[in-house]
């Protein structure tokens, strides 16, 4: 089956990208850039815009910038980009470690940041781990931008928050700064590269004597969106690994 009739547009800016979706009145316009779900869902025709509003041209979308307190990533930064980072490696070791578990290094190389978190799926790697470091997601639109708490963006599976006239720009995902950090990310599936059945991510601080004094978790596969698991990260506090 081929994807139903629609039209292209490549913008060049963000204001391009922002003016088109406000103006869509009754059309359904969406958003391309690695195309790793919404292609095969047109190929389906599960999925049936009017336009595709291609942004790899648009400036200032990709790259990874530390911000001291937190890691900037923009909506359009390839997932692969990600792996090589030393940035992410070192500031970020729960993300570069569930980026690691995307499908294939092929779609990878395609798949964005941004496009994974919008989606919402619920098991999804990427969203696990910025949902465990209680990352902030950043929206814009012809209005401006928003700011949302990531903990509040998922709402179903593939439901999020995100408005038909908004662009996801930016992830900030915070830095823990101090203390010996550890973390860990698993998920099981039917074979290597399958989409994940469950998966869970998390990632402590422990103080010199080994107790945990923080720690951040969160689970996916379990639930119509992603979890994240305050409970279990309050009955970490004062532990040891040891007592896990």
């Amino acid at each position: 089956m081929k994807a139903a009739a629609f039209d292209y547009v490549r913008a060049a800016d963000i204001d391009e990208v922002c003016r088109l979706l406000a103006d869509a009145g009754d059309e359904e316009r969406k958003i391309i850039a690695g195309g790793q779900t919404l292609v095969p869902l047109m190929a389906m025709r599960m999925a049936r815009p009017d336009m595709l509003i291609d942004i790899n041209d648009v400036p200032g979308l990709s790259g990874i910038e530390d911000q001291e307190t937190y890691v900037a990533i923009g909506g359009c930064t390839r997932q692969r980009a990600l792996e090589r980072s030393d940035v992410i490696s070192n500031r970020l070791p729960l993300l570069a470690k569930a980026v690691r578990n995307v499908g294939h290094i092929q779609t990878r190389n395609r798949g964005t940041v941004g496009g994974s978190i919008v989606h919402g799926d619920p098991s999804a790697e990427i969203s696990l781990a910025a949902l465990a470091l209680e990352a902030t997601i950043v929206l814009r639109s012809k209005s401006g931008e928003t700011k949302i708490p990531i903990d509040g963006f998922f709402e179903a599976a593939m439901v999020t928050k995100i408005e038909p006239d908004q662009i996801l720009t930016e992830i900030q995902i915070p830095v823990w700064q101090d203390g010996a950090i550890g973390t860990g990310f698993h998920e099981t599936a039917s074979r290597q590269c399958d989409y994940a059945i469950v998966a869970a991510a998390a990632q402590v601080e422990l103080a010199g004597d080994g107790t945990i004094i923080k720690a951040a978790v969160s689970a996916g596969g379990v639930s119509p969106s992603p979890l994240k698991l305050r409970g279990v990260e309050a009955a970490l506090g004062g532990k040891t690994p040891a007592d896990i």
